[in-house]
């Protein structure tokens, strides 16, 4: 789905805060957590939250002989755009040497109390280190717009040599190999340019150049509008005086005047970016939009009632970090003949379709922000998951068709575009649709083999905001959950593997504790416990250790009745190789006795 392809280079946003503050410390494992004092300090929060990491079991025997850390892949700079250059590998840091006779000194913050919060919860986090270095076996293989050129000669040349410390043994077990042989597989998927950033539209951050485009745009289009120049060749010349003095009061596009109105350089400089600020193309381009929009019957098509069956294949959800809306494009609902059929098999449906995904995106752009300061672009994410692939003749075309008229008539609507679940016949598929694209257009993309799509995706969108079938927390009906909806922030973070991972929430006043956790992918041991402050009290197991799989529910849901002091330990255990992903966010809610 066409110019809903592309995308701009993500300021890697950090993810939404938490309804708590953060501070990090390290300790050698949980128990050093059981020394703190329970009582709570005068005006103190009802709740603090603690995480704990601490090595699992599991790999404890492996720990000295674990391999060290791979190079993480690398994003090219954008001054090195279409170089084809590869980078060279960041210098590793220096290498902390330990002695066997003389244990590692560890220097402890004096403890402090709790100053006074203004939230209504705080948050501690603490973590142990494992013998081994913490770095995943994975290598980081999302990458953005890295030239193709660059990464077949990665291919050619091998990878670089793993840097290893002095005196370090490094062992690689089978199932390391394996990954580390998929994360060269996934540098093979082919990357375009240096990464987009989205500029501005305010006058005052445009170049004297820009500045000077824009101008020379709108004399070109004052002129236009005067002359009746925007006048549709096909409508009827029975009263042209009375149609020329219609036309000529003023030309919309998207419901926005092109001029007078403040909202009107935003449509403007959209066009002369697709054109590089060359003033007479883009002006040529509007011209060219106006006459399209009206043989394709814009005005009429936004009221038209095109059916249903299409809102599985696109759908906008949620908004990413920067507040662009997110429109999800899902190819693997063409898996399904009858609808393959419906939309594709002859050009009257392709062209039906056609239509409705203009309806959609239409009326999600009538949604936008126009002004210089506001969000006037859609996040794009691309679910190739299952898709048909390029050998289907009938998605194809109409895959040509949809991208040629979003290029030609929707320019600049793209924030970013982010392709996931990325399979292996991708670089036919690209190589399909490449000569259909500018370059700029290109310089948008992202893209994500299967292991890296939901991390991929909570890099640019909040956990919170993304659909729980691609990772997140989002459902689309809020009686699913009612206790949490999208405005309920989330706190993500990294369970590394063979290491254990607690979250520790103190309870300092009675209250209904409800949370939710996940783990993306699971193959993970979630638990879930109450310790009370009290000696003479016991333990409460709010669920036993259990091992949590793929197939298993998504997201698990959860609340708690304390009627005493004392902690909810919720702990994952990661015994797997890989890195995993954890999702977590809680709420108090009053108790009544």
């Amino acid at each position: 789905m066409a110019d809903e392809t592309p995308a701009q280079n993500p300021p890697m946003a950090a993810a939404p805060p938490p309804p708590t503050s953060a501070t990090v410390t390290d300790s050698e494992s949980p128990a050093v957590l059981e020394k703190q004092d329970p009582s709570p300090p005068s005006h103190v929060p009802a709740v603090s939250v603690s995480v704990t990491e601490s090595a699992s079991t599991t790999i404890a025997e492996n720990e000295e002989q674990a391999p060290p850390p791979e190079p993480a892949a690398l994003e090219p700079d954008s001054s090195d755009k279409g170089s084809g250059k590869e980078e060279l590998p960041p210098t590793p840091p220096p290498q902390a040497v330990e002695s066997e006779s003389e244990p590692p000194v560890v220097t402890e913050a004096p403890k402090e109390e709790n100053p006074p919060a203004p939230a209504a919860e705080t948050v501690v986090i603490s973590e142990s280190e494992s013998q081994q270095p913490p770095a995943p076996l994975q290598q980081e293989v999302v990458t953005e717009s890295e030239s193709l050129a660059a990464m077949m000669e990665k291919e050619e040349t091998g990878a670089p040599a793993e840097p290893t410390a002095a005196g370090t043994t490094t062992t690689t077990t089978t199932s390391a190999q394996e990954e580390v042989a998929a994360a060269v597989e996934e540098k093979k998927v082919p990357q375009n340019l240096a990464s987009f950033k989205e500029e501005s539209n305010k006058e005052a951050d445009l170049s004297d150049s820009e500045r000077k485009a824009l101008e020379e745009l709108k004399q070109l289009v004052r002129e236009a509008i005067d002359s009746n120049l925007f006048n549709s060749e096909s409508k009827s010349e029975e009263n042209p005086e009375k149609e020329k003095k219609q036309e000529s009061k003023e030309v919309s596009i998207w419901g926005i005047p092109l001029l007078k109105d403040e909202r009107s350089d935003v449509i403007l400089l959209k066009f002369l970016r697709a054109r590089d600020f060359k003033a007479k193309d883009a002006f040529v381009m509007i011209k060219n939009t106006i006459r399209w929009r009206k043989e394709f019957g814009i005005d009429e098509l936004l009221d038209e009632d095109l059916g249903d069956d299409m809102e599985k294949v696109v759908f906008m959800h949620g908004q990413d970090k920067e507040g662009h809306p997110v429109c999800y494009n899902v190819y693997g609902e063409f898996q399904n003949k009858e609808l393959y059929q419906k939309a594709f098999s002859d050009e009257e449906k392709r062209m039906k379709f056609l239509r409705w995904r203009i309806q959609l995106l239409e009326k999600s752009i009538r949604k936008l922000d126009f002004s210089p300061g506001g969000v006037s672009t859609i996040f794009q994410v691309s679910d190739l998951k299952n898709s048909p692939g390029p050998g289907k003749k009938e998605l194809r075309l109409a895959t040509k068709q949809a991208l040629q008229v979003l290029q030609d008539n929707y320019p600049e609507f793209v924030a970013k575009q982010v392709f996931i679940n990325v399979p292996w016949w991708y670089l036919a598929f690209y190589t399909m649709i490449s000569p259909f694209m500018t370059q700029r257009t290109k310089s948008k993309f992202v893209i994500a083999l299967p292991s890296k799509s939901a991390e991929t995706l909570f890099k640019y969108i909040p956990p919170e905001q993304v659909p729980i079938q691609y990772g997140g927390l989002s459902v689309d009906y809020c009686d699913c959950n009612p206790e949490f909806s999208d405005a309920d922030p989330a706190t993500e973070m990294t369970v590394k593997p063979g290491t254990k991972q607690t979250v520790e929430i103190t309870i300092f006043e009675k209250c209904i504790l409800v949370w939710e956790i996940r783990v993306v992918g699971w193959e993970v041991s979630y638990g879930a416990e109450f310790v009370p402050d009290a000696k003479d009290s016991y333990a409460v197991i709010i669920q036993k250790p259990t091992k949590m799989t793929a197939k298993d529910e998504p997201v698990v849901s959860q609340s708690f009745k304390v009627g005493e002091l004392g902690k909810v330990l919720l702990t994952v255990d990661n015994p797997t190789s890989k890195k995993k992903k954890l999702l977590y966010r809680f709420k108090v809610k009053p108790f009544c006795d």
